[in-house]
């Protein structure tokens, strides 16, 4: 018997425990659990997690035989199953019922208000629940970041239910998946297979086999299929051809499955969504991502009496030389004699600097949704309004320089247009008319928007730099504190040694004996005078670095603000 870990969440604190799972191997079962409960909980220690774990068991005779060894090594152990009904249970139950007399977490209904006791138990108390299948349903151990299935069930929705007991809202911390298999099965071998590659159980983030789960009609017919294998195969032969077989039509299945959900995507989802969509398909511009868009469309501009530019591929032939987009060549096979393009490329940096010297003048623009080839809901819900706008560039240098485009921006009816609708305007088709006048009054609305946002923008710098300022300042109190707490017991260490050997001193009768102990005596009274200077020494310095950090800051404070102003437009959307 041997067992696998598998990790689930986006962080990845806990990579240290897949080298715990190499670790260990080729023990017993018990064994393996036992080892892998106790490295567990020392990583969580380390990270500053509870200390829980939650084991999944389909037996009640298997529970009571993994809480009394576990109750044996020291844990201490709850049980969950559809009955609680043994003696541990009913005294976790009144001592529930004692503590909550008086509020209103008693429900009234025992079974209900068992579970709850036994949860409450688990949280406050408990190191470890030992659970039936009765706990894969209902309860929220998200204080609980540790999942073994002792014994791994065949349907995946089980299994899903069973991890998110823990991998769920308000959990802080990675969730360690234990699964234990017998690796010289070859049935049990391929089932796991089956649950990690096909319904990627196991992998990341949970949930990602909602949708395959979707497409097999359910998990209790894909536990008839593994029942069904089990029963009518007996030679590895048979038992390998039948899961090709399921795989197979897993496979074809699963195909389907995700092409329709990918042309629905593409259908009904905005841009922000579908350019999380990774797949092997041949990238468009719509999957580019904002940066990338904005550097295509302007060295299309800038660049048209220069070069060639091929939307389709996303490259353009600029003096016999083919350029590509550098997202796009990790998508193509052949990128021999192509220049890979970049917002670093000189060519971009010539590009962007032409356009950002050239002089605008106001003018009237319309931008063209129905041209667009995605979906922006905000701008589809404003097609055929009209307005004006004004962007301005934002330049505040302290410490170092940061930059900001302010957009204001108004509809003809005076609401403001908020600054990510701006921005996403300008990733349509639009054609330039002719030359306008911005009225007074819109002159002064947007200058009163423009100085609002400014003035937002100001505050959050300061905002950071007293969250940054208060985070050193912490980080210098904790490393004082530290040092100082490191430095005493050091030093009370060396004091309780140095009365023990005056008191040694006053028994020895050989004279030269006691010169040597009242010598040794006074070299460890110079150590620790040596270490009590060191010690104020170290604050000194911990001073001094704090009146480093003033003086960063209050340089920071000394902002220098300068506003450009760049184009104003009257737009409509069509």
């Amino acid at each position: 018997i041997s067992w696998k870990f598998t990790i689930l969440s986006e962080k990845r604190e806990l990579e240290s425990y897949y080298e715990l799972a190499r670790s260990i191997t080729k023990n017993s079962k018990g064994s393996a659990l036992l080892l892998a409960l106790d490295e567990g909980f020392n990583k969580m220690r380390e990270l500053g997690a509870n200390e829980k774990a939650v084991i999944f068991t389909e037996s009640r005779r298997t529970q009571r035989y993994l809480k009394e060894m576990l109750t044996e090594k020291g844990y201490n152990v709850v049980m969950f199953n559809g009955q609680n009904s043994d003696s541990d249970a009913k005294r976790i139950y009144e001592w529930w019922i004692e503590k909550h007399q008086y509020d209103d977490k008693i429900t009234g209904s025992k079974t209900a208000d068992m579970r709850a006791a036994l949860v409450e138990y688990f949280r406050e108390h408990a190191d470890i629940m030992v659970a039936t299948e009765s706990a894969s349903e209902g309860i929220n151990l998200q204080f609980c970041s540790l999942v073994v299935n002792y014994d791994l069930p065949w349907n995946p929705q089980r299994i899903e239910q069973r991890i998110g007991r823990c991998h769920r809202y308000g959990q802080k911390y990675d969730v360690v998946v234990i699964n234990f298999l017998n690796q010289k099965n070859a049935a049990d071998q391929r089932v796991y297979d089956l649950l990690s590659e096909k319904f990627k159980l196991f992998e990341g983030l949970f949930g990602s086999s909602d949708e395959i789960l979707g497409s097999l009609e359910s998990g209790v017919d894909f536990e008839k299929r593994i029942q069904e294998i089990y029963q009518n195969c007996r030679t590895a032969k048979e038992i390998d051809d039948a899961f090709n077989r399921l795989q197979e039509e897993l496979d074809e299945q699963i195909r389907i499955k995700m092409q329709e959900t990918r042309i629905s995507l593409m259908e009904n989802f905005d841009d922000e969504v579908r350019e999380k969509l990774r797949d092997n398909y041949e990238q468009t511009t719509i999957q580019l991502n904002k940066l990338e868009r904005f550097l295509w469309n302007l060295s299309k501009i800038e660049g048209q009496r220069e070069a060639l530019f091929d939307d389709n591929s996303l490259s353009f032939i600029r003096d016999k030389k083919k350029y590509q987009l550098m997202s796009q060549i990790k998508k193509r096979e052949n990128t021999n004699n192509v220049v890979h393009y970049r917002l670093s490329h000189p060519l971009a940096e010539k590009w962007v600097n032409q356009a950002k010297s050239r002089e605008l003048i106001p003018k009237e623009v319309t931008f063209r949704y129905c041209d667009y080839q995605g979906k922006i809901s905000v701008i589809e819900s404003l097609v055929g309004t009209d307005g004006w706008l004004y962007l301005d560039l934002l330049n505040v240098e302290s410490v170092e320089t940061e930059q900001y485009l302010i957009f204001s921006a108004v509809d003809n009816s005076g609401n403001q247009i908020d600054q990510d609708i701006c921005e996403k305007l300008f990733l349509l088709q639009a054609i330039e008319h002719e030359e306008i006048e911005v009225p007074n009054s819109i002159n002064n609305t947007l200058q009163y928007i423009k100085e609002c946002q400014v003035e937002a923008v100001l505050n959050n710098i300061m905002e950071r730099t007293a969250e940054y300022m208060d985070s050193e300042l912490e980080k210098l109190d904790r490393w004082a504190k530290d040092l100082k707490m490191k430095l005493e017991a050091e030093i009370d260490e060396l004091s309780v040694e140095i009365d023990y050997l005056k008191k040694e001193s006053k028994s020895i009768r050989n004279l030269q004996e006691k010169l040597e102990m009242n010598k040794k005596i006074k070299e460890l009274e110079k150590k620790r005078n040596d270490m009590r200077r060191n010690l104020y020494d170290q604050q000194d310095q911990i001073d001094e670095q704090k009146d480093v950090l003033f003086e960063e800051i209050e340089v920071k404070l000394q902002q220098k603000v300068t506003k450009k102003h760049l184009f104003a437009l009257k737009w409509r959307i069509i």
